[in-house]
């Protein structure tokens, strides 16, 4: 039987220079998607997905992030202080429990790679699972949850990946595959191939479940593209060793590090909220006509 899946690596403590001004003076993690911080979102997910511990990897001016997954006693007191019962109510039973969420200081920016690998006395000799917080994916079953599945199947190593159109797999990092007995493994990761040469239209989305070893590999990864640490050069490595299967994710994926990903995210989980979807649909019917009046124009 398979070792459970109980712990799970957030990274978080990247600049978001795709997203400034705006994460000059908050971290991205934290930018609201609608009324919750996407970090939130991705937190709620390994929750779902059966995981009793989530590392978050922080860096310099995001201690609000801690601040965030804490019990807020002065906000809570004045809520129910004013009436506000429902809400204060509603607020305790988003916080995590005591010791659910731990954190870690990634003290150089030195790549993703480095900032797993920073979490290694945390995470111990067990299988974890990661989870890259620009990348809200939203679906019926969330993604690290069918994932886990896999996992709990055939064990090993299982990474998220998604299809895009042939024509932009040179954006992306592609996987290649070969058949087994028991479906696909990944055999190769490509880097941003260079047009028309993908083995695949499938690329890394943003989810992994990892073995242990890999933190071995990490240590003594040199540095790779932009001269940081990269986690798919120690996975190439690790495929050497152990099989890498890939689970490939249906839902809706949304990069919230870029601004047109962001606004996308918001207002599609604004339109899953009843209470905002006729409102917003007006001012999306409206826009439209506004642009189409300007055009013809």
């Amino acid at each position: 039987m398979n070792p459970r899946i109980r712990k799970a690596i957030i990274p978080a403590a990247g600049f978001g220079t795709r997203m400034l001004p705006a994460t000059k003076s908050v971290p991205k993690e934290l930018l609201p998607i609608v009324d919750r911080p996407v970090l939130d979102y991705i937190v709620q997910e390994a929750f779902s997905a059966g995981i009793d511990h989530v590392i978050i990897v922080t860096g310099r001016m995001k201690s609000s992030i801690e601040d965030y997954f804490d019990k807020n006693f002065e906000l809570d007191v004045s809520l129910r202080k004013s009436g506000k019962t429902a809400i204060a109510d509603k607020l305790c039973e988003a916080t995590p429990g005591v010791g659910r969420v731990s954190f870690v200081r990634q003290q150089e920016a030195l790549g993703l790679g480095h900032a797993v690998w920073t979490a290694r006395h945390l995470v111990g000799d067990e299988p974890f699972a990661v989870l890259l917080p620009d990348m809200l994916m939203v679906n019926d079953t969330g993604c690290l949850e069918s994932m886990v599945d896999v996992y709990k199947e055939f064990g090993g190593n299982v990474l998220s990946v998604e299809k895009c159109a042939e024509e932009d797999a040179h954006k992306f990092g592609i996987v290649s595959l070969r058949p087994s007995s028991n479906g696909p493994l990944i055999n190769g990761l490509i880097e941003k191939p260079a047009p028309g040469t993908a083995p695949t239209n499938l690329f890394l989305s943003g989810r992994y479940i990892l073995q242990p070893e890999i933190f071995q590999l990490l240590e003594s990864q040199e540095p790779g593209a932009g001269g940081e640490i990269q986690l798919t050069d120690s996975l190439i490595k690790l495929m050497a060793q152990q099989e890498i299967r890939p689970l490939e994710f249906k839902g809706r994926t949304f990069d919230c590090g870029s601004p047109a990903g962001y606004v996308a995210a918001t207002l599609h989980m604004a339109m899953q909220r009843p209470e905002l979807a006729a409102a917003l649909a007006q001012e999306v019917e409206l826009l439209g006509n506004t642009r189409g009046t300007s055009r013809a124009a």
